[in-house]
């Protein structure tokens, strides 16, 4: 894949090469000359369709998750969190040590310490990352998803976007099941705070503990809102708002 350059931008092919726009520039690349049927049955393409499916079965697991998590998300995710995302679950599969190649599973990796270890930390806004927005540390009860930022001040522990006054706090605590592909999110009350100096214990609550998956996923999520006139409205389409997966178990 090579980037066009020039002030002249090509689309379409052209002697074998495929001129095309992405969100990343105009690129070009190499048109293919193997068709799709002799990939789904020549053996010397075994390879290839062993990692097409488990390429296919990753980004199943990741849609999943986009999913999941999707009601707190819409505000609060960048435009390529679906590739990074599919991306982070590549490698999980690759922890799989039980199936074959070809066959192996998000939800065998996710097994793997360093499977969990891999998740935990994923931002959904790779412009707004919570380990530069929150300086507080908070604690996650595994129990019951409650997250807890004691002594928060908001002037001082928050990296606040020029024209915010008000923060809002939420936590979100799923379950997933990477085989049966069910899921179940549940949202804690919203905290909304000014941006002053006034210290506030923040408590947040998830409505009840998810009622199916074996894997569970604690979400901490930060919105900036500017208040005029009484109202609170958010910045720039929640371009500056946060969400981050905290812990996995």
């Amino acid at each position: 894949m090579a980037r066009q350059s020039g002030l002249i931008k090509l689309k379409g092919t052209l002697d074998n090469v495929n001129f095309y726009k992405t969100k990343d520039g105009n690129l070009a690349r190499m048109k293919t000359s193997v068709d799709a049927k002799r990939i789904a049955n020549d053996p010397a393409f075994e390879r290839t369709r062993e990692n097409g499916k488990e390429f296919g079965s990753s980004a199943a697991s990741g849609k999943l998750m986009r999913d999941a998590v999707r009601p707190m998300a819409m505000n609060a995710s960048d435009g390529r969190v679906v590739a990074r995302l599919t991306k982070l679950m590549t490698v999980i599969k690759n922890l799989d040590t039980v199936n074959d190649r070809g066959k192996r599973v998000v939800s065998q990796g996710i097994q793997d310490p360093e499977g969990v270890a891999t998740l935990k930390g994923f931002d959904f806004n790779k412009d707004a990352l919570m380990g530069s927005i929150l300086y507080k540390p908070f604690t996650v009860d595994p129990a019951t998803g409650e997250i807890v930022i004691a002594d928060l001040v908001p002037q001082m522990d928050v990296a606040w976007p020029q024209g915010a006054t008000h923060i809002q706090l939420s936590c979100g605590f799923v379950g997933l099941d990477f085989d049966t592909n069910e899921k179940d999110l549940q949202v804690s009350a919203p905290v909304n705070l000014a941006i002053d100096p006034t210290q506030t214990t923040v408590t947040l609550t998830p409505a009840a503990v998810p009622a199916v998956g074996n894997t569970k996923l604690f979400l901490l999520k930060i919105e900036f809102f500017q208040e005029v006139n009484g109202s609170q409205y958010t910045l720039k389409n929640g371009a500056y708002n946060a969400l981050r997966i905290v812990e996995v178990q």
